[in-house]
């Protein structure tokens, strides 16, 4: 008989946070239910740390500060107090981080974590009737809890359950009919219901195959209600050299479409094809952004590298403008479009720009690009999208596989959920590149490496 399991059956459990929590989402401890939140004491004094800035994290922090101040207006935090909020569970600070299994002492160092670890072990020796389970964002932290015979999970909230399952923006119909094909060239458009059973997601693409071999590409439109042809054509000189390249610019410059994400990996043509559709419509927008997230090297704050500010972002910066001199060589020196983008960079129609340094600044009328979209918090997403005035169009690009910060992976980015959950809005068109078109080289090492 399980004696363990039978008196952990019913019981609630115990969630002992890690600091990675709170700072990716403040009201996390609303979303464990009955079950009880324990906050070590050494958590509140990491949190002391990052309640002063503009980034996220900052602003995630005080959030919690807040809630833990409201909690704590009628009884003390050091006793179990009432969550609140139709969740039933309770909440307190565990001030003494001893335990019998010494966390410090085994992994050799007085760090943060480690007495965050001796909490939770002091949790579990206090409650041996019920489960305690570590909370963390820290891949590495979980892992040094599971080797001292701690449970410890991910924060889960929000998280994709089956990445593979992604929305991708497109579908290869085999077997179309030749009429179909055929009303699609000669008419531009047909009846969804011509060749598909359910009425398709907004702005959803399609690769049409006939038995004999003929292929049309499409999209539905859902304003018209019809399945519509589009064709392959090129944008700021730059051709697509295949089908997702073309519904991706299709999306790009549809004015239907306000937001459009574009999810691949490096090599597709993710940002070379945002950029060359804003160009293409920058006399329609007051100025084009473009912007990625700077994730320092090493974990190292830019302020401790050498230089100016714009001497400490530009490597940061380079593959943006590496994108806008691709384009720019796609013209001879005496066409009016190469002397075009000086003129663009010198008034500031064109600004490139570290993500940071746009927050707070109104986006009305405006195309904005975000690149790297995947090292991006699912609130940094929404607080970007919220910033959007009349007439902005917002494009993230990104490749959710391959993620630099420490604490997001393909599950839990801000890019991955904003795909999964506004794929059905008619404002909003999304395709993912899965071919690569920057080199035979380069899509070697893709395959191979």
């Amino acid at each position: 008989m399980d004696t363990k399991n039978q008196k952990t059956k019913g019981q609630p459990k115990i969630f002992v946070f890690d600091t990675s929590v709170i700072l990716h989402d403040h009201n996390a401890v609303f979303s464990f239910d009955d079950n009880d939140i324990v906050i070590p004491i050494t958590v509140l004094e990491e949190l002391d740390n990052f309640k002063k800035g503009n980034d996220t994290k900052n602003f995630e922090c005080r959030e919690f500060i807040r809630i833990m101040d409201r909690l704590s207006q009628k009884s003390s935090l050091q006793k179990w107090t009432p969550i609140g909020e139709q969740v039933t569970g309770r909440i307190k600070v565990i001030l003494n981080e001893s335990s019998k299994k010494d966390a410090t002492k085994i992994f050799g160092s007085n760090k943060n974590d480690h007495w965050i670890l001796n909490a939770a072990l002091r949790i579990i020796d206090e409650n041996p009737e019920r489960k305690v389970i570590l909370v963390s964002k820290d891949i590495n932290l979980r892992i040094k809890a599971k080797a001292l015979g701690i449970q410890a999970e991910d924060f889960e909230t929000g998280k994709i359950k089956d990445i593979q399952q992604l929305y991708t923006g497109q579908s290869v119909i085999e077997n179309v009919s030749e009429e179909v094909l055929q009303q699609l060239y000669a008419d531009g458009n047909c009846e969804w219901d011509t060749f598909l059973k359910e009425e398709p997601i907004p702005n959803h693409y399609f690769v049409l195959k006939s038995a004999s071999g003929g292929t049309v590409l499409a999209y539905y439109n859902s304003m018209s209600r019809k399945i519509e042809r589009v064709d392959k054509n090129s944008v700021s000189r730059i051709v697509p050299r295949n089908a997702e390249q073309t519904f991706a610019l299709h999306a790009l410059m549809n004015p239907d479409v306000q937001l459009v994400t574009l999810q691949g990996i490096a090599g597709t043509g993710k940002t070379l094809l945002a950029l060359a559709a804003a160009l293409a419509q920058q006399k329609m927008y007051k100025q084009i952004f473009l912007a990625r997230p700077i994730i320092p090297l090493g974990n190292q704050e830019i302020g401790f590298l050498p230089g100016t500010a714009d001497d400490k972002i530009g490597p940061y910066m380079e593959p943006l403008y590496d994108n806008l001199k691709f384009i720019q060589s796609q013209y001879g020196d005496s066409d009016k479009e190469a002397k075009m983008f000086k003129t663009l960079i010198e008034t500031e129609k064109i600004i490139i720009s570290p993500l940071a340094y746009i927050r707070g600044r109104s986006l009305s009328n405006i195309f904005f690009i975000v690149d790297e979209s995947q090292n991006l918090t699912p609130l940094e997403i929404k607080t970007i999208i919220t910033r959007a005035g009349e007439g902005t169009k917002i494009v993230f690009t990104g490749d959710i596989h391959q993620i630099d910060t420490p604490y997001l992976d393909a599950q839990s980015n801000g890019f991955s959920t904003l795909i999964e959950k506004i794929q059905r809005h008619p404002i909003y068109a999304h395709i993912r590149l899965e071919k690569g078109e920057r080199s035979q080289l380069a899509n070697l090492a893709t395959l191979l490496l």
